[in-house]
């Protein structure tokens, strides 16, 4: 693969509790431990909420450009994305991702071919296609 992008991030302190910044100072934010990991919550943000929000941005962009593809109109579409994070039975910790899929005026029938398309050309579904659960929900 060429890479077109390249993202660079960099993480100091506490690691889950600790801050991260990217390379252009975009991204420039503490972190928290989630109290469902022994942390204290509160109001700043965590590695999972990141990644949701990576994953959903982007599975949203793939599936604009199936649909353009495929000469639908997905206005007012949107994707949530919940990642869960767990203990796994073999050791060490794992994730979980439900993206939930919603174009209003569309039929579920076309909606599933669009969201099952822009699975296949999401980097972020290629990434993780097999080394984690990721569910698909049409809404």
């Amino acid at each position: 693969m060429k890479a077109l992008y390249e993202a660079q991030a960099t993480a100091t302190g506490d690691g889950r509790g600790g801050h991260v910044r990217s390379s252009d100072g975009v991204v420039d934010t503490d972190l928290s431990v989630p109290k469902g990991l022994g942390g204290p919550g509160g109001d700043k943000t965590n590695p999972e909420q990141l990644f949701a929000a990576g994953y959903a941005a982007c599975f949203h962009g793939a599936l604009q450009v199936v649909a353009r593809q495929a000469k639908q109109k997905i206005d007012g579409s949107q994707v949530a994305a919940k990642v869960g994070i767990g203990s796994l039975d073999t050791g060490g910790f794992g994730l979980e991702v439900a993206l939930e899929v919603t174009i209003p005026g569309l039929d579920k029938d076309t909606a599933r071919e669009l969201v099952e398309k822009a699975h296949q050309v999401c980097p972020y579904s290629n990434a993780t296609r097999g080394n984690i659960d990721v569910q698909l929900t049409v809404a």
